[in-house]
């Protein structure tokens, strides 16, 4: 009888535990925000801009195609025209570039169209970060200063050259995040933590960076660790260097 006891309550247990799982599951799924595409009336495909509503159909583009770097910004500025009809007292704010991401080029930041920088070699993978050695709170020389600002500046490069190329952030269709944010235009990082409708919940920066490039550039999200997400990160911070935090804003 006692083992038998033992048995149900650790059945018991179990299927309270799943029955936890299944509505933790539910309420995360609950959580995150799904959008349903309109249907492309013309046999092309539907592109959607990154508030989640605004959208128009390229009818010559098909399933596995991607446009060129001309078209893909023609399909962007077409978006962006719609969503200032649509909302005529918004205004959609351009960062102030930072020293860092400053070019002296015409192109956003200092980028030549094909989404190298012309001034600077960009990195072809992530840069790797040298390791401080010994007691986090030493003397730290002039040195390491000079060290630790190239490193950093270096990995907002990076962040830069996929925020211009639509390969580099997982694009399918060849749309780049600069067509619809310049310089990481109205990106607003510092106002982050916030409820993102899109997402229906309390997202970070990170979450939306990963929210566009699944829906408008149609790619796939990143993981958190992804050195891609992190220099994205990196680079639109740098660029909205100077505003006050605001917390929550919309």
């Amino acid at each position: 009888m006692i083992s038998r006891r033992i048995v149900l309550l650790i059945l018991g247990t179990t299927i309270s535990a799943a029955g936890l799982m299944v509505r933790v599951a539910r309420s995360h799924a609950q959580q995150t925000a799904t959008h349903d595409l309109p249907v492309a009336k013309a046999g092309g495909t539907v592109v959607m801009l990154c508030d989640g509503k605004t959208s128009i159909e390229v009818k010559n583009l098909k399933p596995g195609q991607t446009m060129s770097r001309a078209q893909a910004q023609a399909v962007s500025d077409e978006l962006m025209a719609t969503w200032r009809r649509q909302h005529p007292g918004e205004r959609w704010e351009v960062a102030q570039a930072s020293p860092a991401t400053q070019g002296s080029m015409g192109a956003p930041g200092g980028l030549s169209p094909n989404g190298a920088n012309s001034a600077e070699k960009v990195p072809a993978a992530a840069p790797s970060l040298a390791v401080q050695q010994g007691d986090t709170y030493a003397s730290f020389q002039p040195r390491d200063y000079r060290v630790w600002k190239a490193e950093t500046d270096k990995f907002v490069t990076y962040g830069k050259q996929i925020f211009h190329d639509a390969k580099a952030a997982g694009g399918t269709i060849g749309v780049s995040c600069d067509m619809c944010h310049p310089d990481a235009a109205n990106t607003h990082p510092e106002t982050y933590p916030k409820y993102q409708v899109q997402l229906q919940r309390v997202a970070l920066l990170r979450d939306m960076i990963d929210w566009c490039i699944e829906n408008p550039i149609k790619g796939k999200a990143l993981d958190p660790n992804d050195p891609k997400l992190r220099a994205l990160e990196a680079y639109i911070y740098a660029q909205r260097k100077g505003v006050p935090l605001d917390y929550g804003k919309h």
